[in-house]
Parts: C-alpha cells; structure tokens; sequence
C-alpha cells in the first residue's frame, strides 16, 4: 500500500530501523465549513491539532477514528456523518528530540488514515474535560489556516491534507 511520505528534513540512519505507529486522524467541519483545532495539554508552545490517535490491535481505522473522537472531544458517532476517506495512509517523522519521549522511543512517527466528517451537533455537544483530558481549549478555523496552526514537523502533512479535502468546503452542511 503506497503511503504519502512527509518529510521535511531526512531521517537520521540510526532511527529508520523503527517503524511508523498506525493512527489516525479527523478534520471535523461544523455547519460553516470551519474545521476543529485543539490545544494540546501537554505542549508548552501555541500548536493546535485536529483530533488523532492510535489504532488499538485489531481495531479498523474508522472505528479508532470514531472511538478518539468521543476520547478527545466528547463527541459521540450520531453527532457525525462521514464525508470521506482519504485516499492513501500519510506518514510523518518526529524530530530527533522527541522520539524517545513519545511512545516509548518504539517509533519514528505515526501512518495516518484521515477522515473529514460533518458535525452535526451544536458547540455545547463539543466537551474537552474527559476523562483523561488531552487539550485545554479547542476553536473553529478556517481549513486554510490549519498548516499555520501545527507544530512545523506536521506541517507537510496538514497541506495534503487540505489539498485532499478542500473541496468538501464547497459542499453544503
């Protein structure tokens, strides 16, 4: 299966022996188009995500899709139509500096499958003190400004993907 490398910089040679962790990720849309970023709780810089995750072992992507969603966002699946898939799984390298500290230092990066969904609910349905909170504040932006907002080694990835989806922005909620 081909995949969408997104490297900005090479790969050190002792790291390309680990392999990608399988996540995925969502660009969720409300009524206007606009699409939700999040704060991470745990980043010192001002970075904004769309909601991702691993998949669990024997978990399809849209499940994990669905299943981070209602995780991350409080968002449960009848507040949410599919919109599309995309076309290919996307990959990205973290920087030397995080390897060890994220994931255990097991792998290099993540292998994404994406989907852009609908919203269907109302703001107040959007509920970021989980559980296990992973952001501290999430807005609506335009899908144009998403490479701005992400951390630079993500970057790459956030254009294709804004290639790859905008013209869902055209089509009505």
């Amino acid at each position: 299966m081909p995949n969408h490398l997104l490297n900005e910089t090479a790969i050190p040679p002792h790291l390309t022996s680990l392999p990608y962790r399988n996540g995925v990720g969502v660009m969720l849309l409300n009524a206007n188009n606009q699409v939700l970023v999040a704060k991470r709780i745990d980043m010192t810089t001002e970075a904004w995500q769309m909601p991702q995750g691993g998949v669990d072992s024997g978990e399809a992507p849209l499940q994990a899709a669905l299943r981070e969603l209602r995780e991350e966002i409080g968002v449960e699946p009848k507040l949410l139509t599919v919109l599309r898939e995309s076309s290919d799984w996307y990959t990205y390298d973290l920087p030397d500096e995080l390897i060890g500290r994220i994931w255990g230092g097991q792998y290099r990066g993540q292998r994404q499958k994406w989907f852009a969904m609908r919203f269907l609910g109302a703001d107040t349905d959007i509920d970021i003190d989980t559980p296990h909170p992973e952001f501290l504040e999430w807005k609506w932006v335009d899908m144009r400004m998403l490479p701005d907002l992400i951390v630079p080694f993500k970057r790459q990835l956030y254009k294709a993907l804004v290639d790859e989806f905008k013209n869902l922005v055209n089509q009505t909620a």
